[in-house]
């Protein structure tokens, strides 16, 4: 069995992070699934989704890692003239931030529960917000 789900989450800064394991579990529950795996997966390319611990400081910890490695301003191939746009990109390292962080994460379902570690958390990661953003959740099994 197959269930698809949907969800929009708004982001409020340039850079912010949402949890969204409660969302994941909702669905999960609804679907009737019991034993299979869950795909989380975002449908924009400048945003990530990830699995780590739910501390303010972790977080705040990645966002500078993710600044060091990737700077706002610095000089991108990616920044000109795009056609398909009709405007000039400005938004390169989020696009880069999303490729450092992966737009997914594959967890397993094990008697209609995720399977994750007790201080584990699904998080979204905007990296050129604020925006809307929408979330696919497909959970596959029995």
């Amino acid at each position: 069995m197959v269930r698809h789900y949907e969800t929009i989450v708004t982001t409020k800064d340039e850079y912010d992070t949402a949890y969204i394991g409660g969302i994941v579990k909702g669905f999960v529950a609804d679907s009737g699934i019991k034993n299979g795996i869950v795909a989380v997966v975002t449908a924009h390319t400048n945003c990530g989704i990830t699995v780590t611990e739910p501390l303010p400081c972790i977080l705040s910890d990645l966002e500078v890692l993710l600044h060091k490695l990737v700077d706002d301003d610095a000089e991108y191939s990616h920044a000109h003239f795009l056609p398909t746009y009709g405007r000039t990109s400005a938004n390169a390292y989020g696009h880069l931030r999303s490729i450092l962080v992966g737009n997914h994460t594959i967890l397993s379902l094990v008697e209609g529960k995720l399977v994750m570690g007790e201080a584990q958390e699904v998080v979204f990661m905007e990296f050129d917000g604020p925006q809307a953003r929408k979330i696919f959740v497909d959970i596959v099994g029995e």
